[in-house]
């Protein structure tokens, strides 16, 4: 939010002049070898672009027209992977926010690049939409073998499927590391917890960082863990999801504004 993340996306992919230092993806200069440093690289920057009044398949078909020898197969192929088949033929205006968003990545992977990057593809997605994202760019990463940069302000959110991360605070790297790192060295106590109503939580505990409406951070020992749950369903509060948090001690806070 505001602190470079869009504008590093727009460098890397040459939409934007570069200053200083370069960019190089899979050994071509981005200024000085444009055509094919881009060649392999997929993109979604800030909301994917699509025609609303036609259909998810005549989306696909217009992209794959900017691309040379991408069959009819292959668009069935990219609808399969991002499991659009019972709904590619209605109109886009017709779609869930996930739905557009899997469709844009449909559109941004169908030239079969190595390297796919996202610009908040998580962002406005509820809780059924971010599960089904999640698992998607896994599947993408694992059986396409393909390589997956995501910007994101919600750092608890790519704790579970990132395996490297780059922090940026006020346009500085503050951090490069792998997750499995940062949890090393931070709090072992300190968890994040998902629930129907963190108000209903706020008027039972003092001491939490609410997050939003939904989310909330407390430290947490995993001894006293079962016992807190079982309070939150004494005061009937339904729990989703309770997580270590990784990176609240490396930013001063889960969404860095």
């Amino acid at each position: 939010m505001g602190h470079g993340k869009t504008t590093t996306i727009k460098l890397i992919l040459g939409l934007q002049g570069i200053t200083s230092g370069k960019v190089s993806i899979n050994g071509y200069d981005i200024e000085k070898e444009f055509t094919h440093a881009i060649k392999k690289v997929g993109a979604i920057v800030e909301n994917p672009d699509m025609y609303m009044y036609l259909s998810g398949y005549q989306n696909l078909k217009l992209v794959a027209n900017l691309y040379k020898g991408i069959t009819t197969q292959r668009i069935d192929e990219v609808v399969k992977l991002v499991k659009l088949e019972n709904r590619i033929h209605d109109k886009v205006s017709k779609y869930s926010l996930g739905m557009r968003q899997r469709l844009g990545i449909a559109q941004a992977i169908l030239h079969n690049p190595n390297l796919l990057i996202l610009d908040e593809p998580t962002n406005g997605l509820d809780p059924e939409g971010i599960k089904e994202m999640r698992e998607l760019l896994v599947e993408l990463a694992t059986k396409e073998k393909m390589a997956i940069l995501i910007s994101s302000h919600n750092l608890a959110e790519l704790d579970n499927f990132c395996t490297k991360v780059c922090i940026i605070k006020n346009g500085e790297v503050i951090e490069t590391s792998e997750i499995s790192e940062i949890k090393k060295e931070t709090s072992q106590d300190l968890r994040l917890f998902e629930v129907d109503n963190v108000n209903l939580v706020k008027n039972m505990v003092k001491d939490i960082i609410i997050i939003d409406n939904h989310k909330f951070k407390m430290n947490v020992s995993k001894e006293e863990v079962p016992e807190f749950i079982e309070k939150l369903v004494e005061n009937k509060i339904k729990i989703y999801e309770v997580k270590q948090e990784a990176f609240f001690e490396k930013t001063g806070g889960n969404v860095i504004e």
